[in-house]
């Protein structure tokens, strides 16, 4: 069911967790000219969690969706972008908790590529929208979340040359 997703889960020491089936992130990358890659970052509105800070696309996860399908759904209700724009690489479990009453929460990032920096449109959620050059990402106030697994995105994205064929 469409938003089944939505609510907060609590880890086992009362620390809230968004996304009652768990959450997913889009770290979509785009080349850079002379090389490299810029990504796409969010910078999250006032009134959000950790609101102020720079992070992914993503969200909470719903009952029906795979990961992939929840961090392109966000994408596109944050960004504006379509699946048929991006080709997804591969997935990285970034978070895992244990719930209270034995739940379970993690957050999975999903990483893909697209064929150069595309337009975006921000939604309420969104102060601003930019691409980012990854070796510049760090400079940036960083979701805590995000901060934490973003050097082990880097390199399992420096792992994948970039794939810019749109079928699948």
């Amino acid at each position: 069911m469409r938003g089944d997703g939505d609510g907060w889960v609590l880890s086992d020491d009362g620390v809230p967790f968004w996304g009652r089936h768990g959450a997913a992130g889009l770290l979509l990358r785009a080349p850079r000219p002379g090389g490299g890659a810029t990504v796409l970052l969010q910078h999250r509105a006032p009134w959000s969690h950790q609101g102020g800070t720079w992070s992914l696309p993503g969200g909470a996860r719903d009952s029906h969706e795979t990961v992939e399908q929840a961090a392109i759904r966000e994408a596109n209700e944050e960004a504006g972008l379509t699946s048929d724009q991006l080709v997804v690489r591969t997935t990285v479990i970034t978070a895992e908790i244990s719930g209270a009453g034995g739940s379970y929460w993690s957050y999975t990032t999903v990483i893909a590529d697209a064929p150069e920096p595309l337009r975006t449109v921000p939604n309420r959620e969104s102060s601003e929208l930019r691409w980012v050059a990854e070796d510049e990402v760090i400079d940036l106030p960083l979701h805590p979340g995000f901060a934490a697994s973003w050097e082990r995105l880097r390199s399992e994205s420096a792992s994948l040359p970039f794939h810019l064929n749109r079928e699948r």
